[in-house]
């Protein structure tokens, strides 16, 4: 079987190696596209592949047409909305990510995010300490957890919510279960973001939830552009002046808001949150293992996509 690793923005050379690796020694081919200017590339590369390793390049529709022998794409980190799920499974192509494989690097980037937004971006201005606010977390999945740990173990009171995690679950977690979203974004000084970006999330965090923050209050978000209504972050912040915002994923009027609002806005030049040395490795080299164990023993542990 062949196993291309397609990536624009490509894993470590380190980690590279160690996908080479578990592909041939498990006596599969290995090929590399890196680095690759347009989207025809991809088209073109994945003709003759029967398993693809991915970031956060796009599988259209287009590519699952050009790949005849594709049989699994693994998508090296936990979001997957990059990827046409409709269209893999009509190609009866199985798709995966790699859940928990970045959740330290992206739950360490939250953190800094609220310290570095409380410290005023570190100007000379006096800031504020953690310690001693409340930490909400949306969604209280492999990051969220991680999130609460480490905010307290920095002395911060925690509370979550997620629709799929009892409440009951969430407090074992040392975290006071949240009733309602409303009442996540009027107790705590920070919310954390962690949904996905699903028909259900897009655009569902406006201003309604974010003029309910309590004074000085501050948004992170390390998941996705699309679950934040723009519009309505706006509307807050031009009538909340103690109000901020801190994303791994530039808005799309991000130059206009940081003219207007300075300080209490900034975006990463990037997503950063998977960019270590150690999430790069985990994440590609669980890539591999899930394709050789589903080449050897049909094992679908991870698929995300529904079955034709």
């Amino acid at each position: 079987m062949k196993v291309l690793v397609a990536t624009q923005k490509p894993f470590s050379a380190a980690a590279v190696a160690g996908i080479r690796e578990i592909i041939e020694a498990s006596g599969n081919e290995f090929a590399a596209l890196e680095k690759y200017p347009e989207q025809a590339d991809l088209v073109a590369a994945v003709r003759d592949v029967d398993a693809l390793i991915i970031r956060s390049d796009k599988v259209t529709a287009e590519v699952l047409d050009a790949a005849a022998n594709l049989k699994i794409v693994v998508r090296a980190g936990a979001g997957y909305d990059n990827v046409d799920l409709e269209a893999a499974t009509a190609h009866n192509v199985v798709v995966m990510n790699t859940p928990g494989q970045n959740a330290n690097a992206v739950a360490e980037l939250a953190i800094a995010m609220m310290i570095y937004m409380s410290r005023g971006q570190f100007t000379p201005a006096t800031g504020s300490e953690i310690q001693g606010k409340t930490l909400g977390i949306q969604a209280f999945g492999n990051v969220g957890r991680l999130v609460g740990k480490k905010g307290e173990a920095l002395g911060m009171s925690v509370m979550a919510i997620d629709p799929f995690i009892p409440a009951e679950s969430i407090a074992q977690a040392g975290a006071t279960p949240a009733e309602s979203l409303e009442q996540l974004y009027s107790s705590c000084d920070f919310v954390s973001v962690h949904i996905p970006a699903t028909p259900q999330t897009i655009g569902s965090i406006g201003y309604d939830l974010i003029s309910k923050m309590p004074k000085g209050g501050c948004l992170v978000n390390t998941a996705r552009k699309e679950v934040i209504d723009e519009a309505g972050l706006e509307k807050a912040l031009e009538e909340r002046p103690d109000l901020k915002y801190i994303t791994d994923v530039a808005p799309g009027n991000y130059d206009a808001l940081k003219e207007k609002f300075g300080t209490r806005i900034f975006a990463t030049p990037k997503k950063m949150g998977a960019q270590t040395a150690e999430a790069n490795m985990n994440a590609g080299l669980a890539a591999a293992r899930q394709i050789v164990d589903f080449f050897e023993t049909g094992n679908t542990r991870f698929q995300v996509n529904g079955k034709k």
